[in-house]
């Protein structure tokens, strides 16, 4: 930095000179303030307790587990990768589920990457947060839990890390983005126009994909109305289930279809207990097996 000279009139010099010497005096005494350099900590608000950080410089969140054993030393915690996370999920109707995790002793934990539909920007992300929560001694294979368009995330993550994923599950879950949002609004997300975007489907929209982890062995729990005209039934989880069997794995695939049911807020979607069951089961196995089994 260039330092600029100016000359002080000799009448007024002992004046400045003073002036200056108490203006560094009150700058050394006084208590230091935040630094300039240092980020604002992320906000959101949870619904339970929990921690918001940040991870590369987006916020992400964490609902600890309530008091419960102690893992053996050495072992992994268990947790499920929630997703969407966003600043408005997850929400209240989510919070009998979530509770249930927490007491079992499971964290959940999402990284927030904006409306990014499952791209692989979304999935670099995610990588950062799995690696902060296995530095925080977390399990490296967390199950998956992906409600509406989180689908798109759970299972890209899936199919991009199956070494890494316990299990998914899911709560009238997109798995194409053709069906919900659709090309044009997704395209923005992967960097490329809506056209560009659909000719890319065979390797971009994760149902054309999802035989990865259905090959892997990765299990899925899926709750689904057959009303569903946002996030259609056959399209999504229907054709999930269809590419397991189609894959030799259609035993791995629990699909509750909940009938008279659409995209709504209807508790036996937020309460379904089976659900819950495996993804606690499914975490807590993932934190005793290897990766890359």
């Amino acid at each position: 930095m260039s330092t600029q000279r100016h000359a002080v009139p000799r009448f007024h010099a002992g004046l400045r000179g003073a002036v200056g010497a108490a203006a560094v005096l009150a700058v050394v005494l006084a208590p230091p303030g935040p630094s300039a350099a240092e980020p604002a900590p992320p906000a959101k608000n949870l619904i339970l307790p929990g921690e918001v950080f940040a991870v590369d410089g987006r916020t992400a969140f964490l609902f600890t587990p309530a008091a419960v054993e102690s893992p053996p030393a050495g072992a992994a915690k268990p947790w499920i990768l929630y997703a969407p996370t966003l600043p408005a999920y997850p929400d209240e109707a989510e919070r009998w589920m979530h509770e249930r995790f927490t007491e079992a002793g499971v964290a959940v934990a999402g990284i927030d990457t904006g409306e990014s539909y499952g791209s692989p920007e979304a999935v670099r992300a995610t990588e950062q947060l799995h690696a902060e929560m296995v530095k925080r001694g977390y399990s490296e294979r967390p199950a998956v839990l992906g409600r509406s368009r989180g689908g798109l995330w759970a299972s890209a993550w899936a199919i991009a890390h199956p070494e890494w994923t316990a299990g998914i599950g899911g709560i009238y879950p997109v798995y194409d983005w053709r069906t919900y949002p659709g090309a044009d609004a997704a395209a923005g997300a992967y960097g490329l126009a809506p056209g560009d975007l659909l000719a890319r489907a065979a390797d971009l929209c994760p149902i054309e994909r999802i035989d990865v982890a259905a090959k892997a062995g990765v299990p899925v729990c899926i709750i689904h109305g057959d009303m569903d005209t946002v996030v259609p039934l056959e399209p999504n989880s229907g054709r999930l289930e269809a590419s397991y069997r189609a894959a030799g794995k259609g035993e791995l695939v629990r699909l509750i279809v909940a009938r008279g049911q659409g995209h709504n807020f209807w508790e036996g979607f937020f309460r379904c207990q089976e659900l819950v069951d495996f993804l606690v089961a499914r975490a807590v196995a993932g934190a005793s097996e290897r990766a890359g089994r």
